[in-house]
C-alpha cells in the first residue's frame, strides 16, 4: 500500500512504512560502450520485470551505452546494496545468455563497483532532471 504525504510516497508493507530512495549508478566492465540497441531496451525490461521479485520501485531510469542511471524505491529491510546486487547479477546472466557477443568482449557485464547515493540533501524532482538530462549528452 503506497501512503502520500504532500510530495512524499510512502510504502507500508506489514510492520514497516517508509520512503527510501537511492541514485544508483553502475556501469559495464571497462566502461564498454555495449548497452545500446535491443540490449538496452532488453536490460530495462530486466529491471521493470523484477520490481515485485526483489522488493523495489523504479522511480526513474536511464540507460546510456557506457552506464545506467536509476532512482530507486528500496524496501529497508532488504537493503540497497543486496538489491543493485540481485539486479546486477539477474541482468547480466540474462543479457549474457540472450547475447554471446557480451562473453566476447568482456569477462563480465558489470564492474564490481556502483554509486549509491540517498535523495534526500536534494528534493526528488531534482535527481529526476538530471537523469532525464542524461539523454541530452
Amino acid at each position: 500500500m503506497e501512503i502520500q504525504n504532500k510530495n512524499k510516497e510512502y510504502t507500508s508493507k506489514g510492520n514497516i512504512v517508509y520512503s527510501c530512495q537511492y541514485h544508483v549508478i553502475f556501469c559495464p566492465k571497462y566502461r564498454r560502450r555495449v548497452l545500446v540497441d535491443d540490449i538496452k531496451v532488453d536490460l530495462e525490461e530486466i529491471i521493470l520485470n523484477n520490481q515485485t521479485e526483489y522488493d523495489y520501485k523504479i522511480i526513474e531510469m536511464e540507460i546510456m551505452p557506457d552506464h545506467v542511471h536509476l532512482l530507486i524505491d528500496i524496501n529497508p529491510k532488504t537493503g540497497v546494496f543486496s538489491t543493485i546486487c540481485k539486479i546486477k547479477g539477474v541482468s547480466s546472466r540474462e543479457l549474457r545468455l540472450k547475447y554471446p557477443c557480451l562473453k566476447k568482449r568482456i569477462p563480465t557485464l558489470w564492474t564490481r563497483s556502483e554509486f549509491i547515493s540517498s535523495v534526500g540533501s536534494v528534493s526528488l524532482s531534482v535527481v529526476k532532471q538530471y537523469i532525464e538530462d542524461q539523454k541530452e549528452r
